[in-house]
């Protein structure tokens, strides 16, 4: 791994300390019941994952201490922020004001729900750290990104806000819903499923057409369906990773 010694080197290392940043706050502002904010600063934590990795390629300021740093990062911003907004969904589905005033009175199941949502967290965790010793994951991904995960709960409190149809209200605060998406999540994050990454090194659409496939449906998904289109466009992601490894197996 080539090591560059002058300033610009410090450049990714200082992004992802942003990513850590805008995670602390997406933690601080769910805990201090603003979800929506919350959301957004998961978003912002996402932007600066994707910057950090552009900037250390663009660079060439590759070093163990970024790639060790990225994962701490992304556990807090993709793994413990996004937990925590899942975490206030359930109370507020469920009709719980306060866990420690009201511990006594909640039923134990109630309370192994709102366990269920730090799942999340754990999961990532495996996530980044499989991540990590996988020497297959250079080009791509095994498993969904944890990023692309967090983003998709994000979107949750941002469509309860914004959203004009009041159907999502009754499907996304339904602790039923919240429970099965952890359960999916946590499975997708591992699962042995390659998907494809947006690392690329040039604009040649031959070579990336997946990757500039992928931004056109959700450009015209995002433009009809607005902030529902979040769910969706993980969805596309998932189908289109699918889609691919199809054609990657026929043309072996």
């Amino acid at each position: 791994m080539k090591k560059t010694n002058n300033i610009l080197s410090f450049v990714p290392n200082f992004i992802t300390s942003l990513n850590i940043l805008s995670g602390c706050l997406s933690i601080v502002l769910a805990f201090e019941g603003y979800l929506v904010f919350s959301a957004y600063f998961i978003v912002i934590a996402a932007i600066f994952d994707f910057l950090d990795g552009l900037s250390a390629r663009l660079l060439n300021a590759y070093s163990e201490l970024g790639k060790e740093l990225d994962s701490l990062a992304d556990i807090i911003s993709f793994g413990v922020a996004p937990s925590i907004i899942i975490y206030h969904l359930l109370k507020k589905s469920m009709g719980i004001e306060s866990l420690i005033l009201n511990f006594n009175e909640i039923a134990f199941y109630k309370i192994l729900f709102l366990s269920s949502a730090f799942i999340i967290a754990i999961f990532s965790g495996i996530r980044l750290a499989k991540f990590n010793i996988d020497t297959r994951q250079t080009t791509s991904f095994i498993g969904l990104p944890t990023p692309a995960n967090a983003i998709w709960i994000a979107s949750l409190p941002l469509i309860l806000n914004y959203s004009e149809y009041s159907f999502c209200d009754n499907i996304i605060l339904n602790p039923y819903f919240l429970i099965a998406s952890v359960i999916l999540s946590s499975i997708l994050l591992i699962a042995e499923f390659p998907m494809f990454s947006f690392k690329m090194k040039s604009l040649d659409f031959k070579k990336y057409k997946i990757q500039f496939i992928f931004i056109l449906i959700s450009v015209i998904l995002l433009i009809i369906l607005h902030l529902i289109a979040i769910p969706l466009i993980i969805f596309v992601y998932i189908l289109l990773s699918g889609i691919n490894n199809w054609i990657i197996k026929d043309n072996k």
